[in-house]
């Protein structure tokens, strides 16, 4: 490919809800610009996006992927553009968060069939929030079904006046044949990518007349000058409608709604294609990056002269190629055979070659100039979220990736025994490519635990290890780390004593249990006379600490206890230290039974934010888990927030039930913040079980 500036680039992120048909939309528009030489289907597994062998085998995007393509329009010229396909389920949102991150527009694809759903919703609000261009795109037009107008009408309801349709889609029973252009108020006929004008059809004069109304106020929404004069009932003319639109449409204001493409046919990407190079912004009409320079602010304004500054915002983690660094220059240019170096890190890396990614093709490039995206190969510290810049130029650090937090948890088990290692480096290489889930060893449990976005998530991770690495998994839920402590005091003897021959073993004490409100042990003496020999208290206390590991009620650790040695007895030849501890070891085991020993059970914060109107669900369901509601608060956008405290018990499956309450449009987030006494009832069944 062609080397390209920021001013001929454009940096286009594709969402969407799943199956709302993007990486069918990104196909028909590959083939169309001539870099894909047949056009694939999600179906047989063979379009240029989804190549991961996961993603065939589901039939969804899981992985973001960078499509770069050529296309030149009469008035703008030869331009490069980079695709970057997301994924639209919510267990994979990270990657979406990625491609938003370093473009510059968003182009949202809408299923005509099945309009409006809150994946649309997520992608509007993952563009809106860093204020980029929006472009929607109705799909499948050709369905039985499909119904542009009540799919515009779901847009205007549910993101308002921004919403303005560009061109509408003419049918002929369910064959699409043309489409009309609202802005130009033209109509045409396509056959063949040969456009033949015609008079707008008179069953679509209504439908163009109120359209051409809704761009009229989105223009005068956009401008004061003009909505001054659409008030007092001026004219606009369609030169000032074009081009107030595109500077409208730059900044975010307008979001033009385009339709026509066809399943398995590539009707109307064309004019789809030429309106993202005349609407969508360059690199540099996108707001300058915000940057630090030395440890001060700066903005990248995308020259290829600055200094080397770029983001990388995936990793791939290839078993063959190895660890692959996909990138974004923001400023300067950067090639092959170089040092750059990474603020974050505190490291030199070394550039091999670079590349330019088109799904699982890589093409060797010679250099990458700014606004550009492309990859490199085998950086060794380098990890999403990381900055590059030049070694020889003030160090230059960029916001890195705000990612959410993993919120469904499973222990992982090896299907065969000794494969513990290799799973550890498996999991290790994926989280490089994936930092949305997370992986902790449970010292208390001996559990390998990993956390992720949602069941299908932690599913594609544990077959990723089978594909990729060669281990099988199982999944089950972790264990619940309870405790266990005492509520009331006792005093009790531990005598130990045992005659083998020789010296024999004697240690006796008297320790009196009681709860305090701290965690640890505390250990104290308060023994008169000598009866039991100081040389023996750290055998006393050692004793105990070891027994604190395991509770008398089901084995679990114990807390907020305090022992006091008050008494005892010794034997000259026969006590030893072993024989203390010893000793201390039966007291605890005889006294803490009779000290009113409860179960603790692990409490978290639980925040969840959920439209308005699902609040009562979500109120009602905390309830059933035994949660305490502590506030419930509006946070503006019609949604609120709810906040209460919850056993980590009844947190397990959560996510999903959250996910099927709102219909996916609910969030939370669980933090532990202390132990509580559990339930009898609870409590009994928890020990049954232990048992």
């Amino acid at each position: 490919m062609n080397i390209f500036s920021a001013e001929n680039i454009r940096n286009i992120c594709v969402m969407g809800h799943g199956g709302s048909g993007k990486t069918s939309l990104v196909e028909a528009i590959l083939s169309k610009a001539g870099v894909s030489d047949r056009f694939g289907k999600v179906s047989d597994g063979t379009t240029v996006s989804d190549y991961d062998p996961e993603e065939i085998k589901r039939q969804i995007s899981i992985n973001l992927t960078v499509e770069p393509y050529e296309w030149k329009t009469e008035k703008i010229g030869l331009t490069k553009v980079n695709l970057i396909d997301t994924p639209g389920y919510f267990d994979f949102v990270g990657d979406a968060i990625c491609g938003v991150r370093v473009c510059g527009s968003a182009l949202i694809v809408v299923n005509a069939k099945s309009g409006v759903q809150v994946g649309t919703e997520q992608a509007y609000e993952l563009a809106t929030g860093k204020g980029m261009a929006k472009m929607f795109f109705v799909s499948n037009m050709d369905d039985e079904y499909a119904d542009f107008a009540s799919v515009v009408a779901q847009l205007k309801e549910k993101f308002g006046k921004s919403v303005a349709p560009f061109r509408i889609p003419i049918k002929d029973g369910k064959k699409i044949k043309g489409y009309v252009n609202v802005v130009s108020g033209r109509a045409y006929t396509i056959n063949n990518d040969i456009e033949t004008e015609i008079p707008i059809p008179d069953d679509m004069a209504d439908i163009y007349n109120e359209y051409h109304e809704f761009l009229l106020e989105a223009v005068a929404e956009s401008s004061e000058e003009m909505l001054e004069r659409y008030l007092e009932g001026g004219v606009i003319t369609d030169e000032e409608m074009r081009s107030v639109l595109k500077e409208a449409v730059r900044a975010g204001v307008v979001a033009p709604v385009y339709g026509g493409f066809s399943t398995g046919t590539t009707f109307a990407v064309r004019s789809l294609m030429d309106a993202m190079l005349k609407y969508l912004p360059t690199p540099i009409q996108c707001p300058p990056e915000l940057a630090e320079k030395d440890g001060e602010p700066v903005e990248l304004t995308g020259s290829n002269t600055d200094p080397l500054a770029a983001l990388v915002f995936k990793t791939v983690a290839d078993p063959y190629v190895g660890k692959m660094s996909i990138f974004r220059v923001y400023s300067g240019v950067i090639r092959p055979d170089s040092t750059v170096f990474n603020p974050n890190k505190g490291v030199s890396e070394r550039i091999g070659k670079l590349y330019m990614l088109r799904g699982k093709k890589q093409i060797e490039v010679t250099e990458l100039r700014a606004g550009d995206i492309g990859a490199v190969t085998k950086l060794a510290q380098t990890q999403t979220g990381d900055a590059l810049c030049s070694p020889s130029a003030p160090v230059i650090s960029l916001t890195g990736i705000t990612l959410p937090k993993p919120n469904l948890s499973m222990a992982i088990v090896p299907k065969s025994k000794g494969d513990e290692e290799k799973i550890n480096s498996g999991l290790s290489r994926l989280n490089e490519e994936d930092p949305t889930f997370s992986v902790e060893v449970n010292n208390e449990t001996k559990e390998t635990v990993i956390s992720g976005l949602g069941d299908l998530h932690l599913e594609v991770i544990c077959s990723k290890l089978q594909s990729k690495f060669g281990v099988g998994v199982n999944l089950q839920p972790p264990t619940i780390p309870y405790r266990e402590t005492i509520r009331k005091s006792v005093k009790v003897q531990g005598r130990h004593k045992k005659q083998s021959g020789g010296h024999g073993q004697f240690g006796d004490v008297w320790i009196e249990f009681s709860p305090h409100d701290g965690d640890d042990l505390i250990f104290e003496e308060n023994v008169f006379g000598g009866a039991v020999p100081k040389n023996y208290f750290p055998a006393v206390e050692k004793g105990l600490r070891e027994c604190i590991a395991r509770g008398p009620l089901a084995g679990y650790p114990v807390v907020g206890l305090k022992a006091v040695l008050v008494d005892g007895s010794y034997h000259p030849v026969d006590s030893s230290e072993m024989a203390f501890k010893m000793a201390a070891s039966i007291a605890y085991k005889d006294g803490l039974p009779q000290a009113a020993p409860v179960l603790l059970e692990p409490v978290g914060r639980l925040e969840v934010t959920v439209p308005e109107g699902q609040m009562g669900d979500v109120t009602g369901d905390i309830n059933k888990r035994r949660g305490r509601i502590l506030d419930m608060s509006p946070i503006g956008g019609g949604k609120g927030k709810v906040t209460a405290e919850v056993p980590l018990g009844e947190m397990s499956r959560y996510s999903s039930d959250l996910r099927s309450m709102t219909q996916g449009r609910g969030s939370f987030s669980f933090e532990f913040i202390r132990y509580e006494e559990a339930p009898a009832n609870i409590a009994q069944k928890i020990i049954e079980a232990r048992k």
